[in-house]
């Protein structure tokens, strides 16, 4: 049976207008929040974990925010990945819909991260104990994750984006 709507959401998202006046948008911009708070969630992980682990390591910032970077992409397409290989689908396939869905989101997140960790004074040198290190990043990754929200709004609007990976889940 073929439908367009269950469970609240839409699958045919190339329809739904970006018109603020239109019952649809509200649908386009739930959902574009809700691939920006699931790529923002990735991101954090990542960033988190990566900024943990160069600090106790005692690296400096290149290869703090290199790891932080790095670990960002992985956890980023793995949530993405993951419940699509638990479903059965071929890892290949999976693949691409992780680049898909999440290259641009990530990839803004990342820029706009790290570079209000970099701008905002003392937080790189603050380490993990100190309230400036963990307030700085809250506040980079809130301002990451307000950065890609059009971004995604704009890709799912277009049938892109995360609206590739939402017409694959199950159903």
């Amino acid at each position: 049976m073929q439908h367009d709507e269950h469970d609240g959401h839409r699958h045919d998202h190339r329809s739904v207008t970006a018109s603020p006046s239109k019952p649809e948008s509200m649908s386009l911009n739930c959902l574009a929040l809700s691939a920006t708070v699931h790529c923002l969630t990735g991101c954090a992980i990542g960033e988190v974990l990566g900024m943990v682990i160069g600090s106790a390591l005692g690296w400096g910032n290149v290869q703090t925010i290199a790891l932080a970077v790095f670990l960002a992409f992985v956890f980023g397409y793995g949530l993405t990945m993951f419940p699509l290989l638990k479903a059965g689908m071929p890892f290949a396939v999976v693949l691409k819909l992780a680049l898909a869905a999440d290259t641009a989101s990530i990839v803004i997140m990342e820029i706009v991260d790290n570079a209000l960790m970099l701008f905002i004074p003392g937080a790189m040198d603050a380490g993990v104990t100190s309230l400036l290190f963990w307030a700085s990043l809250a506040v980079a990754l809130l301002v990451a994750g307000a950065a890609a929200f059009p971004v995604n709004r704009w890709l799912i609007a277009r049938g892109k984006g995360h609206a590739v990976v939402h017409s694959h889940h199950q159903h």
